[in-house]
């Protein structure tokens, strides 16, 4: 009897750690999914942030550019009053 029962305990512990295996199968893909989905959007977000650098870059180009201008401008109004 006691054997009968050891082989059926064994039994069932042994089916039960066979279906878990498979949830942890579905549980690493699913995580491989989400990970390569996180990369995905890291990718995303660095080529925004990219996008937004040389935005910046051309913005403070111009600002250079333009106050270089006003400079000139305000030598050009200046020059006249001297002489």
């Amino acid at each position: 009897m006691r054997k009968t029962l050891a082989i059926a305990l064994m039994l069932t512990a042994s089916l039960g750690l066979a279906a878990c295996d498979k949830k942890s199968e579905d549980k690493a893909q699913d995580a491989n999914q989400h990970a390569e989905q996180a990369q995905q959007k890291m990718n995303e977000a660095q080529d925004k942030v990219n996008e937004a650098a040389k935005e910046n870059a051309e913005a403070a180009k111009d600002q250079a550019e333009s106050n270089k201008a006003a400079v000139e401008e305000s030598i050009k109004e200046e020059a006249p009053k001297t002489n």
